[in-house]
């Protein structure tokens, strides 16, 4: 059987990606026995109880329920936390999109639901040509869209839906996550998104200091159970 695979890319940077794809692997695991999250690319290394890694894919292989060779759920990490196509110019490393998609294949093979979590928002440069949107178009995943509640949320959100779309993939859903808790105007901003977007609305994240992936209630398509 085929295994299910999602593409979580967001409106910009720090809108809770990770936080979603975490708790979208609690979610699946309730259906599928085998969930892995894949970071391809990650930029910003950090000592994590005494080994080098970087956050957000310490996040996701923590909430896979199946371990994989690093180099398949994490084939790209960059030491610098700045845009990948400049962390990766400063350290000499090609991103290599033909490498990263036979990574997921790889993930794909080993389990039943992987969540491929891109870097920064959707548009975001991997190198001079490529961009993380040319990566999505390669893996030709469904997309889930992270929009981040905040001032400006409304134009990021219809661009990258309107992008995702124009690259020919499914929009398969989204997540309104609250980031910014003095956001005005919240409901009407949220419900100016549910009209316009056009695609199912998964979940609704409030604005949560110490995050619970478990708690999120995600409204899951039939198709991913």
């Amino acid at each position: 059987m085929k295994a299910l695979s999602l593409f979580v890319t967001g409106t910009d940077t720090g809108v809770g990606k990770t936080r979603i794809s975490v708790a979208l692997l609690h979610a699946l695991s309730a259906h599928h026995a085998r969930v892995v999250g894949m970071k391809p690319v990650a930029a910003g290394i950090e000592n994590i109880n005494g080994v080098l890694t970087n956050e957000d894919v310490v996040a996701l292989r923590a909430a896979s329920t199946c371990a994989v060779p690093p180099e398949l759920d994490n084939p790209v990490l960059l030491p610098e936390p700045v845009s990948p196509h400049i962390a990766a110019a400063r350290t000499g490393v090609k991103i290599d999109i033909a490498h990263l998609v036979a990574c997921h294949r790889a993930l794909a093979q080993r389990a039943d639901a992987v969540v491929v979590e891109g870097a920064g928002g959707f548009l975001v440069p991997l190198s001079d040509l490529e961009t993380g949107a040319d990566l999505a178009q390669a893996l030709a995943l469904p997309v889930v869209l992270v929009v981040g509640l905040r001032l400006g949320c409304l134009n990021h959100a219809l661009l990258t839906a309107e992008v995702i779309r124009a690259r020919g993939l499914t929009l398969a859903g989204w997540v309104a996550n609250h980031v910014d808790p003095a956001m005005l105007a919240q409901q009407d901003n949220l419900a100016f998104l549910r009209q316009k977007i056009h695609a199912p609305l998964l979940a609704i994240v409030p604005y949560q200091p110490v995050f619970d992936p478990r708690a999120l209630a995600f409204t899951l398509p039939l198709e991913w159970q």
